[in-house]
């Protein structure tokens, strides 16, 4: 089973809300998922973003694979490194 932490959109039309999540590769954005890590409200100035860090370094540490945008938000937050590549 491959797992991903990844965004679930929540919240009415044109006023987007999202949860940070684990879930299965396979299933559909909004569909169930394994757990929640945390939430994200692109619409607040500045964006608020929340994230439980000890659990999001577990999952990446059991091999959940964050998505581009849960990585730099998961950066923003600090709840990991960014990656520096070398040349």
């Amino acid at each position: 089973m491959a797992v991903k932490m990844r965004l679930t959109r929540m919240g009415d039309k044109k006023s987007p809300f999202y949860r940070i999540v684990v879930a299965d590769s396979r299933v559909a954005r909004d569909a169930k998922y394994i757990d929640l890590v945390g939430t994200y409200n692109p619409l607040t100035n500045p964006e608020e973003v929340k994230i439980d860090a000890e659990k999001a370094q577990k999952w990446i540490k059991n091999g959940a694979q964050p998505t581009a945008t849960v990585k730099a938000l998961l950066v923003k937050a600090g709840a990991i490194e960014a990656d520096k590549k070398s040349k």
